[in-house]
């Protein structure tokens, strides 16, 4: 393949790849073609702290075996598995998803918060926005009720209760953004975006065009 980013769903559902690569398509706007690769041993969506943890290897593994027309590389999972190490043992771009859209979120300082359907994940998130240095602007996580595989397999529930935690972070939380905090979530997320007077951030357009702006490609 020539020049291309590469997207990595540390969770093993080619559904979700696709879905993905499709949003990252959009942002990039022809700019740079995106591929994908799809980890194997994880679970089809990642839910709890030691899934997050092993997911770091194969992300690591896949990432090392980029071909030669990538260009940069985004983990395309809510917790940047494998970031740091991958950023390590390459010598281009490596953009998390979680990075990337804390860092838009908070810019010019402003407060924000995170809406995703995976409670047993908010440590984890938390520790992403300290790793930053962003803990003072972070205004904490608000979860969708229920069973988080029922909530993502249906569309209209998804949506519905998104918007109810995002509702609760600027209402309740004082969040002046909010983070739909997942990859498989990335769908949803452009479908908030239009109903809230504060930015809703899809965390795979944050990424793709961070990594953009690393490798100065021009919108």
């Amino acid at each position: 393949m020539s020049s291309h980013l590469l997207l990595i769903n540390p969770n093993s559902s080619q559904a979700t790849s696709e879905m993905m690569v499709s949003i990252a398509q959009k942002a990039a706007n022809g700019r740079l073609a995106v591929a994908s690769a799809t980890a194997r041993r994880s679970p089809r969506m990642i839910l709890k702290p030691d899934e997050l943890a092993a997911a770091a290897d194969e992300v690591v593994e896949i990432g090392t075996r980029h071909e030669p027309g990538c260009l940069g590389i985004i983990i395309s999972a809510f917790g940047d598995p494998g970031l740091a190490l991958l950023r390590e043992r390459v010598g281009i771009p490596v953009v998390g998803i979680c990075e990337a859209s804390m860092l838009e979120a908070s810019r010019d300082g402003r407060r924000f918060g995170v809406a995703t359907t995976t409670p047993d994940l908010a440590d984890a998130i938390a520790e992403r926005a300290r790793h930053l240095g962003l803990s003072h602007l972070y205004s904490g996580i608000r979860c969708t009720p229920g069973d988080p595989l029922a909530v993502a397999g249906d569309e209209e529930r998804l949506r519905t209760s998104l918007w109810h935690a995002v509702r609760a972070s600027v209402d309740l939380d004082g969040a002046e953004a909010v983070i739909i905090g997942g990859g498989p979530l990335g769908k949803a997320a452009e479908q908030l975006q239009p109903l809230f007077d504060v930015p809703v951030i899809g965390p795979i357009p944050s990424a793709v065009m961070r990594v953009l702006g690393l490798l100065q490609v021009d919108a």
